[in-house]
């Protein structure tokens, strides 16, 4: 029998109010009676209103005697309604009148309110007031559409994530289910602290392949670049005649990249084919020398030998040496037009052409030490979604990429993503049939490279994520974000998510921020959040049927993010380090 506490006192959409005027009865269910936890309220004969509780008052008075008497109020809010005391409706919210007996909750009440469907039925962690019930999702609208992810620094969100990615992809307990039969799912992480590779590394005879790209084995040559990740690289807006290198600069990327694609047609700044940054340098650094001869007939580049230039794709070359200025009758000559204005630039270019870091960029190489061009777009493109050894999660490594190009090596790979999952979709559209490739994108950090603040360095990878945040899930590619700082992170991005994963958080700032995404029927439930065990998390969203606190399962095997046992290090004997492999590290 359920167990009666109350009664209606008053109801409200926005508030129904239970009245407990009986101490032994509250102090018998304290436990049950908690911020967060579950009321079914009677609606007639056989439907009961489910409410969460969202806050408790307790009032003291003086009974005919003189003696204490407490009464309670249990402020609530409706999620749903209980249809015959045998199928729960969300949709469905029918409001209590006064007097309406209201009911803790019990156990087959929560059966009944979380029970399996044909659409909820993906696992996601154990309710945290019963963990014998499992919380299941609706495993299509939680995928599908866009996640967030947020926690502050030790309250379990890297295991939270790493858990819910194993249950995609058919790790469970160190073991790979799906080694018969490889699944058809397409996870990339974006793993800027290098935490994720051991979550997904199991035993050679578990035939489960993890595709990792570190800095080391990334493939991402430079002519993949759009033309706003180009001029973040290479351009500083705020130079006095940045407008000429940007026209310059497209001028002689456009001319490259038709030389060297003689059967592309219609080639543009942003066509994904191969062009030689060191042709470009030459290039810019001519148009810096240039002078123009200005006898008769001349008024063309003039150079040192007194040859004219007929055409300045010649410029691709080399470094040409030109004619000198003079104002005499018999060698009359004056500089180009953008002569000495590209000193900076040029400078910049040669810097970056020359800076080992940037490598991966600027002078990617195949296995045989030749560069990547056009008809590697399909291998490099395959590298990203897993194609190239049939991998279901791909780990990027960003721990090792230099801040300065961070945000232009997330915008690249992120657009390069969408744009394949938006082709790919058109095509299957023209057959009429959908995406049958979804790819997830799980921003680690995301704080890190897509910020609140309109940031210029940060320019290029908030507008390819904020793009995938947008328009993504129209061609199967759907967002994670995770970060322990959701304040900090691009509204926008927020704003498109669906469904929410939020562990303790600490910050009030934060915690102001969260409240203001989630959906009105989690108000109650976001009381908790500062007060989250590690592990534990509020879950809200499309994809579940209401709100609830879940105690998510540990990883197995967890991600390299466990803080160092400070104490227990400091307590062991002297270790000594070898310095020259730490050394060598660094320097590579």
């Amino acid at each position: 029998m359920p167990i009666k506490i109350g009664a209606v006192l008053s109801c409200a959409p926005e508030a129904v109010v239970i009245a407990i005027d009986n101490l032994e009865v509250f102090e018998k269910n304290k436990e049950t009676l908690q911020v967060g936890r579950f009321l079914k309220i009677a609606q007639g004969n056989h439907d009961f209103t489910i409410a969460t509780i969202r806050n408790i008052k307790g009032a003291i008075g003086a009974g005919p005697d003189g003696k204490p008497i407490w009464s309670f109020q249990i402020e609530c809010q409706a999620i749903g309604t209980l249809v015959d005391d045998k199928s729960f409706d969300r949709g469905s919210l029918l409001l209590p009148v006064p007097t309406e007996h209201a009911f803790i909750a019990e156990a087959d009440t929560l059966d009944k309110i979380f029970s399996t469907d044909g659409d909820h039925d993906f696992p996601l962690g154990k309710l945290s007031m019963n963990k014998t019930i499992d919380l299941m999702i609706n495993g299509n609208r939680f995928f599908s559409k866009h996640i967030a992810v947020v926690g502050s620094t030790g309250s379990g969100k890297s295991c939270t994530v790493a858990s819910v990615l194993q249950g995609i992809v058919g790790i469970a307990q160190g073991k790979n289910n799906n080694k018969g039969s490889q699944n058809n799912s397409h996870v990339v992480i974006f793993d800027i602290h290098d935490e994720y590779t051991a979550a997904f590394t199991l035993e050679k005879e578990q035939s489960f392949t993890l595709s990792r790209l570190d800095i080391d084995s990334l493939q991402l040559p430079y002519w993949l670049m759009n033309s706003e990740e180009l001029e973040s690289m290479f351009i500083e807006s705020n130079e006095a005649n940045s407008h000429n290198q940007v026209s310059q600069f497209k001028h002689a990327v456009v001319l490259n990249k038709e030389k060297h694609n003689p059967g592309v047609k219609e080639v543009t700044y942003d066509t994904p084919v191969y062009f030689s940054i060191q042709e470009v340098f030459h290039f810019i650094e001519n148009l810096n020398r240039e002078v123009i001869g200005r006898l008769p007939g001349e008024d063309r580049p003039k150079l040192a030998d007194g040859s004219l230039v007929p055409d300045r794709r010649i410029y691709f070359d080399k470094i040409h040496d030109f004619a000198v200025n003079s104002t005499a009758a018999a060698t009359k000559a004056t500089s180009g037009p953008f002569n000495g204005e590209f000193n900076r630039f040029v400078s910049r270019l040669e810097a970056k052409l020359a800076d080992r870091r940037l490598r991966f960029l600027l002078n990617a190489r195949k296995a045989d030490g030749q560069a990547h061009v056009t008809t590697d777009f399909e291998a490099l493109m395959k590298q990203f979604i897993g194609y190239l050894d049939k991998a279901n999660v791909t780990i990027v490594d960003l721990s090792g990429v230099p801040f300065e190009v961070l945000s232009i090596t997330v915008s690249l790979i992120s657009r390069l993503i969408f744009d394949f999952c938006f082709h790919y979709s058109k095509l299957q559209h023209g057959q009429g049939k959908l995406n049958d490739i979804p790819v997830m994108l799980v921003c680690e950090e995301a704080h890190n490279y897509v910020p609140r603040d309109n940031h210029s360095a940060y320019r290029a990878s908030r507008k390819s994520i904020e793009r995938i945040a947008k328009e993504g899930r129209k061609y199967g590619l759907s967002l994670m974000v995770v970060s322990q700082r959701p304040s900090e992170v691009s509204e926008t991005i927020f704003a498109q998510c669906n469904n929410f994963i939020s562990l303790r958080l600490t910050n009030d700032a934060d915690q102001a921020y969260v409240r203001r995404l989630f959906p009105d029927n989690a108000n109650a439930i976001t009381e908790i959040l500062p007060n989250l065990a590690p592990g534990e998390c509020v879950v809200v969203g499309d994809a579940v049927l209401l709100p609830a606190v879940i105690k998510m399962p540990l990883p197995a095997p967890e991600p390299h993010s466990q803080s160092v046992r400070v104490r227990d290090e400091w307590k062991e004997q002297w270790r000594d380090v070898v310095f020259s492999q730490v050394i060598d590290r660094w320097r590579k």
